[in-house]
């Protein structure tokens, strides 16, 4: 009386189960979603909130170039060679724009209703207390007042009109809707931050002495430029930023060597806060890429590792994982009855 061994199984990668292992197709077959009134909204709130593809990134790039000649016009608009043309076009744009991003913003809006945190008005307020939803409000709101308080096309009718009209400029913050460039602005700068502190600090009390010492020896020159401390310290700043505007200039032999060597300790200290900024840039983009590079391997590895544990499962049934999912053969099989004995 023997127990009859298991035959060996060949299990199929994508096959959910050992037992038909050759009637599964080489590769899973997904069923479409069905198309539904949240799966629509949710479609749209990731197009416009979480841009992934080329079809996300034309739109947005077509809105930035739309932004762009916008702004173009608005700047040709103050030229009096340009005036013209540029405020009847820009008319015209702006009623454009002002459609687009109104519905845009009701899109916005009505789409943001797919998450959870977002469902209902008291959600819909809350999305729309984000600092970029309030900044699109504020320039829809703007471009209205704009346009409606002009006259015959006239969309720079008042002096007060020019400064909301200039509150349009917040467009171009449409393009980083997700603040990718802000977050990676601060946190390089939080990472820098004892570094800068110190820097600024040091260039900030040297910038107070110097420029007190070039007062000193300024002050009771006749004709003096710098006859206060503020003129002094105005001196300072710009000797130090390097601009030089040439309005301010000591006049005693004193305040020129001062000058000189403040200036010589201006351009090789002051520089240090941009190449502090431009090493952690650059640290902070390689960080990034490593770690892209390192979650295109993480699904990689796993398939490795499942294709491997499943290869070492077949020749130890004892310990596969999917030894529940097999079917137990008959009894008979593996307990034959003993034969009848004849007497």
């Amino acid at each position: 009386m023997g127990i009859l061994s298991l035959p060996s199984i060949h299990v199929h990668p994508t096959c959910p189960t050992p037992e038909c292992p050759c009637e599964c197709p080489s590769t899973s077959t997904v069923p479409r979603p069905t198309i539904t009134y949240s799966y629509i909204q949710g479609k749209v709130y990731n197009f416009l909130e979480r841009p992934t593809g080329w079809k996300c990134f034309m739109y947005h790039f077509m809105v930035f170039m739309i932004v762009l000649a916008c702004l173009v016009l608005s700047v040709l608009a103050t030229m009096p060679d340009y005036d013209l043309m540029a405020i009847t076009t820009l008319f015209w744009v702006e009623i454009v724009l002002v459609v687009f991003f109104g519905v845009e913003y009701i899109v916005r809006l009505w789409s943001a209703g797919c998450r959870s945190k977002y469902v209902g008005y008291m959600g819909r307020l809350r999305f729309a207390r984000k600092p970029i939803s309030i900044i699109d409000l504020v320039v829809v709101v703007a471009s209205i007042v704009v346009l409606s308080t002009g006259s015959k096309g006239q969309v720079f009718a008042t002096s007060a009109i020019r400064g909301i009209r200039f509150l349009q400029i917040l467009r171009m913050l449409h393009v980083d809707r997700q603040g990718g460039t802000w977050r990676l602005l601060g946190s390089v700068v939080y990472s820098h931050r004892q570094e800068l502190l110190t820097t600024l600090y040091i260039g900030f009390l040297a910038l107070i002495f110097a420029s007190y010492f070039v007062y000193l020896a300024e002050r009771e020159v006749n004709n003096s430029m710098m006859g206060d401390f503020a003129s002094a310290l105005w001196f300072g700043v710009v000797t130090v930023t390097t601009i030089g505007y040439g309005d301010l200039i000591p006049m005693t032999w004193l305040g020129k060597t001062i000058t000189s060597c403040f200036a010589l300790f201006a351009i090789s200290f002051f520089a240090l806060p941009a190449g502090i900024l431009g090493t952690g840039f650059a640290l902070k983009v390689q960080q990034k890429q490593k770690q892209k590079h390192f979650n295109r391997q993480i699904p990689a590895a796993a398939r490795l590792i499942q294709t491997a544990w499943r290869s070492y499962a077949l020749d130890n049934l004892e310990t596969a994982t999917f030894k529940m999912f097999l079917r137990k053969p008959p009894r008979s099989l593996l307990c034959p009855h003993p034969r009848k004995r004849n007497r």
